[in-house]
């Protein structure tokens, strides 16, 4: 539990330039089925509805943050794959049919990608070069991706693999959707462990951008618990707004769409909107 506090503590104060320079957040817990692509959609389509310009990035060899945007797997390539392989940021990205908000999909080949980043020197860097900067065909001026968009999110895989770590380098901070469930915070320790490992050794503007609860159940005591223990311990890094199990959350990724688009009146759609508005609050960022 210690570490979990210092680990959290550390940056306490995010930066308040979103609008000017993009602010990276890599959307991770290395356990699976925790709501973790459905926050980065859902978030992603929340701020782009407010007029922010929104990309994200599919790190995860699953492609489901792909699949949920309704990106086919045939338009897919290069996308994230080609991405850190040299790749352009124009080649990559992909339209997602929501205004302001486009993604660079995820791709078959990105499974590899572990093993292969495991050969090359300083391979945590590949990301973070590739959103730093792009050069146009005839090797003239640069275009800075953090130009481009007011927020990149990047899905990533749920594991503390290369990805992951290549995820953080080039993140301003860390988003961590969270399951309200027993072996929440023993997970949640792990992480942050390798947050603090990268924030020291290759990004020590690394912060933590909050812990969102994800599959709330008011009716199940547990729930509560997990909510109540993660507070005393993180405090004001934990997001007031939580996401409760909803079955319409489920439902719309199946149908290729965010659930604000799917059906923008249920319990989750209007969760993700509110944890939106709480986060540009706190970021001292004000929508027209």
């Amino acid at each position: 539990m210690n570490q979990i506090k210092k680990s959290a503590m550390a940056g306490d104060s995010p930066r308040l330039d979103a609008r000017l320079s993009g602010r990276i957040i890599a959307v991770a817990n290395q356990k699976g089925g925790v709501g973790k692509t459905t926050t980065a959609i859902n978030l992603g389509t929340a701020l782009a509805a407010v007029g922010l310009r929104v990309l994200i990035l599919d790190f995860d060899p699953q492609g489901n943050a792909s699949t949920g945007l309704g990106i086919k797997p045939e338009t897919r390539p290069p996308g994230s794959y080609g991405l850190i392989h040299g790749v352009s940021l124009a080649e990559a990205v992909r339209q997602s049919g929501i205004p302001n908000l486009d993604v660079v999909p995820s791709t078959v080949e990105l499974a590899g990608a572990e093993y292969e980043l495991a050969q090359i020197a300083r391979p945590q860097y590949l990301l973070q070069t590739a959103l730093a900067s792009e050069i146009d065909a005839s090797g003239g001026s640069t275009d800075k991706a953090r130009a481009r968009y007011d927020y990149i999110l990047i899905d990533c895989p749920p594991a503390l693999g290369m990805l992951t770590i290549n995820a953080l380098v080039a993140a301003d901070s860390l988003l961590v959707p969270l399951q309200c469930e027993y072996f929440a915070l023993e997970g949640l320790s792990q992480l942050l462990t390798i947050f603090e490992r990268v924030r020291v050794s290759f990004n020590s503007a690394l912060q933590i951008q909050g812990v969102v609860l994800t599959m709330y159940d008011k009716r199940n005591n547990l729930s509560e618990q997990v909510a109540e223990d993660v507070r005393n311990h993180l405090g004001a890094k934990v997001y007031d707004t939580v996401i409760p199990r909803n079955v319409r959350v489920s439902e719309a990724p199946s149908f290729g769409r965010p659930v604000l688009l799917y059906d923008l009146h249920c319990a989750g759609a209007q969760a993700y909107a509110h944890l939106a508005s709480e986060m540009l609050k706190r970021e001292g960022i004000s929508v027209s």
